[in-house]
């Protein structure tokens, strides 16, 4: 057998060991990602917040259904929408009756795999904030809980719905178990996507662009803020560590975040941290729709948050990663069922 030139050996050397380092790059991100995400889990059920089928497709109902609110118009989906992945493509939301809702509305995609619920955290639960949206002025616009179950027992096709989904309750149609049936609708909700399969162990489900924007988002400081299972979403922090969120994102009026909830000064501009799951199908940005595309998004949050002006390459990559977050819809969600049968007449 010939042998190689000595030139042609070196070369082959050299490439061998570009690969094994190159290789031994990929492992080490991959063990890195591993420390700071998670994978989405199959189930989000929990003691407190079972998941059975008859509770999911009577929240699937409810979820979907307007005929609750006020004007019997307006519906969970309205802000919530499949089209636009569980948001509803606005800057801010409107409510019933045209009544503008001071945030933007987050997805509603895997949000039971977050611990904290609204931009300012002021639900205490899933279960909680469909309970309190039952009654809002803004999202139903019904003065109480009594309004809310006399338009739903005119709705005669929940009877039996709501009596498969709570058998050991004498009077089931209450404001509590459509918060319990909805958010276990909610709770199956979960998009895996190809960062899920990265994570599990599959180096080559993620493209090298998106694997090299995971290491720029890594090394930016980004997951000081944007870890775990969402990908965010599971801490405060203010907007505007380093400047003012307002002066670069031009939001008019500034909003003060928590510190309208909590009354304390130092959660002054503090808001939930966004989760980044399904982020670049969900514009526009931040508490207030404030920012339109997702590249300017990006480089918003790593000037005012951690000081740093991002190049157009880098920008790129960080993308590429945020675009591997998308997951498919889950199908109990991109299309609408069949409501039960019911007519109810609007207020009047």
């Amino acid at each position: 057998m010939a042998k190689l030139p000595l030139y042609a050996a070196g070369l082959t050397a050299s490439f061998t060991i570009l690969l094994t380092a190159a290789a031994a790059q990929d492992a080490a991100l991959l063990t890195q990602a591993q420390e700071i995400f998670q994978p989405l889990a199959r189930d989000m059920a929990s003691a407190e917040s079972p998941i059975t089928r008859e509770r999911v497709e009577l929240g699937r109902s409810l979820f979907f259904d307007p005929r609750l609110t006020i004007d019997g118009n307006m519906s969970c989906s309205s802000c919530h929408q499949p089209a636009f992945y569980g948001t509803d493509a606005r800057p801010k939301s409107i409510g019933v009756q045209q009544r503008p809702h001071p945030r933007n509305a987050p997805t509603v995609l895997n949000a039971g795999a977050l611990n904290i619920i609204h931009w300012r955290g002021d639900r205490d639960s899933l279960e909680d904030q469909v309970a309190k949206a039952a009654t809002s002025p803004i999202t139903s616009g019904q003065p109480d809980e009594k309004a809310v179950i006399d338009r739903l027992s005119r709705v005669t096709g929940y009877a039996p719905l709501f009596a498969a989904a709570f058998p050991r309750e004498p009077q089931p149609a209450i404001v509590q178990n459509i918060a319990q049936a909805i958010s276990a609708y909610e709770r199956t909700l979960l998009t895996p996507s190809l960062f899920d399969a990265y994570l599990s162990g599959n180096q080559e489900a993620m493209p090298p662009a998106a694997r090299a924007g995971l290491a720029k988002f890594i090394n930016t400081g980004c997951v000081a803020c944007h870890n775990g299972v969402g990908v965010g979403g599971g801490m405060y922090q203010k907007f505007g560590v380093v400047e003012d969120y307002w002066k670069v994102t031009g939001s008019d009026p500034i909003d003060k975040g928590r510190a309208d909830v909590t009354k304390d000064p130092a959660d002054l501009y503090v808001f939930r941290v966004a989760s980044l799951r399904n982020v670049a199908m969900t514009p526009p940005y931040f508490h207030d729709g404030s920012v339109a595309t997702l590249p300017e998004a990006v480089k918003v949050m790593a000037r005012v948050q951690l000081g740093v002006t991002l190049s157009d390459a880098d920008t790129r990559d960080i993308v590429a990663l945020l675009e591997n977050l998308t997951g498919e819809l889950p199908a109990n969600f991109a299309t609408a069922p069949v409501l039960p049968s019911g007519a109810v007449a609007p207020a009047k």
